[in-house]
């Protein structure tokens, strides 16, 4: 069985952790609020959400947004506005919340009918030598469990993300090491 890779792009070949290429697939199926942090409507809609269950007052606490009760108000009714540090945060906090509340969703989705078929594209070796270069082919498989997966995206935990996607790339076989690194991966929910 292959071993990680350790010095990836030593000799020209481009391309991402699978585990984050899988995030970004997963990032670009979570939908929100489509204002702007800097607009009024976004910042309103943003407070409203996160200021309607404790998992959205969790989720400021974990943004480090501390502000008296007092001032979130005055936020909420649009007589103060938060400084842009503030707005940063209330946008972090925003997509942290609705990650974890898509993540059960996309888990019930992803996992449904015996699991989700992945298309994996291998990495880029169009600057790397001949003698260097490997075989690699487009590669696609099932996975059937994405419970790790999803909840270590909705977590942010990007080490237990890599681990969760690597387990599932030894489905590939003995050259699952060569779809560590990739150029894309695609699947739909």
């Amino acid at each position: 069985m292959p071993d990680r890779t350790h010095d990836f792009g030593l000799y020209g070949a481009r391309g991402e952790r699978g585990s984050q290429a899988a995030a970004r697939v997963l990032d670009s199926l979570v939908t929100g609020i489509t204002s702007p942090v800097t607009n009024r409507r976004g910042l309103a809609a943003r407070l409203r959400y996160l200021t309607n269950s404790p998992a959205g007052h969790q989720a400021m606490q974990q943004a480090d947004i501390t502000v008296t009760p007092r001032t979130l108000k005055a936020w909420q009714k649009g007589t103060q506005r938060p400084n842009p540090a503030n707005l940063a945060k209330i946008d972090t906090a925003y997509w942290a919340l609705r990650r974890k509340n898509v993540a059960r969703y996309l888990l019930q989705r992803l996992n449904a009918r015996g699991g989700t078929r992945v298309e994996v594209h291998p990495l880029d070796q169009s600057n790397v030598t001949r003698p260097h270069q490997r075989v690699l082919e487009y590669r696609s498989l099932n996975i059937r469990n994405w419970d790790a997966i999803v909840t270590a995206w909705a977590q942010g935990d990007v080490r237990a993300l890599d681990e969760a996607w690597i387990d599932q790339m030894v489905d590939l076989g003995s050259q699952w090491g060569k779809y560590e690194y990739v150029s894309s991966v695609g699947f739909a929910a």
